[in-house]
């Protein structure tokens, strides 16, 4: 089994968090090496000696000698840069020396290095970062969450038949309900692009397409399967996050503000513990780049210890049900010829 390379000086906070996820996944995750920790080589050593793990066999690592930063232009990782650790760890996986590779650092960078040197699956022109987000009866996927904010028709359909492979293959839905974001659930409503995109939707075989769904359908368990630009899908994806923060931030203070709220509290206690799990993004550990030839897991820049072992258990799965390959296929069946004109 090739490893995961994970690239652990990427994060908001440094390799503590990162290093500590790493082993927190070969403690807790049967499968989880061998890993590839690329970094700074004597600053990770130093965290896997404080964490007790410098010699275990499962890890190995390897140096770069830079990072991208937060503030760096997304090419960072192609030009003037090419030591650094996201740059190194897609390497690995190019080379076959690595089967995915998790970075929790610069997304543009990540994405940059990983089309330019990775390429593209068969009859596929753009990534799609797809999400999880939480529902009261599960998960959905929107898709695309950032990666290409200039989507044609053709790429809306490719991200649809990427989010049914992912929806069916990791996420356990046996008929994916697929819908197009749109601004009325109407056939005839929404912008050039969902108008063409819807079209191309009707055809595709295999595809359990809704057709048009809107902003309030996304949290009702309605559809499984959101697809929209990366654009409005990145508005979409942080505006929720920051809704959700503001709800918590609002309720801990509304609570805390007299004796008998905060005993109402004490005794709900065990609701809200569930209701932080259902919309923990950290179950996930990251957001999968579908499209790329090969298995790359995007983590938020905060990510937790948490999250990082959970982004090697989904990039573990992605690779154990073989998603890319059944893309492909789907992609290759399609009424559409050939890649989406560019």
């Amino acid at each position: 089994m090739l490893p995961i390379a994970v690239d652990v000086m990427g994060g908001d906070f440094g390799p503590r968090p990162l290093v500590e996820g790493v082993g927190q996944a070969l403690d807790l995750l049967p499968d989880a090496g061998p890993l590839l920790l690329v970094g700074d080589e004597t600053v990770v050593r130093h965290e896997l000696a404080r964490l007790g793990k410098e010699n275990d066999p499962r890890l190995t690592l390897v140096h770069a000698d830079s990072v991208v930063a937060m503030d760096d232009p997304a090419t960072s990782a192609l030009r003037g840069k090419a030591g650094a650790s996201i740059t190194v760890a897609v390497d690995l996986v190019k080379k076959g020396q690595a089967a995915a590779v998790f970075s929790a650092g610069h997304t543009g960078a990540s994405v940059a290095a990983s089309v330019i040197k990775l390429r593209m699956l068969p009859g596929i022109d753009r990534p799609g970062i797809a999400a999880a987000l939480p529902t009261p009866m599960g998960r959905f996927l929107l898709l695309d969450a950032g990666a290409n904010v200039d989507a044609k028709p053709e790429h809306l359909l490719h991200y649809a038949v990427m989010g049914n492979m992912y929806s069916r293959h990791l996420l356990g839905v046996a008929h994916p309900r697929v819908g197009l974001l749109s601004v009325g659930t109407e056939n005839e409503k929404g912008n050039e692009l969902t108008k063409a995109a819807f079209k191309l939707l009707q055809t595709a075989p295999h595809l359990h397409f809704l057709g048009n769904v809107e902003g309030h359908d996304l949290f009702e368990g309605k559809v499984d399967v959101v697809i929209c630009d990366g654009f409005v899908g990145n508005v979409v994806l942080k505006s929720c996050e920051s809704l959700a923060k503001a709800i918590v931030h609002i309720l801990k203070e509304k609570l805390n503000q007299n004796l008998m709220r905060k005993f109402g509290a004490l005794l709900s206690y065990g609701a809200f513990r569930e209701l932080k799990q259902l919309g923990d993004h950290e179950e996930q550990g990251g957001a999968l780049l579908l499209g790329v030839n090969g298995v790359v897991v995007i983590g938020h820049g905060s990510s937790s210890p948490k999250a990082v072992r959970n982004a090697i258990r989904v990039a573990r799965e992605f690779i154990q049900h073989d998603v890319n390959a059944k893309i492909i296929r789907e992609i290759q069946g399609l009424p559409v010829a050939g890649p989406a004109a560019v």
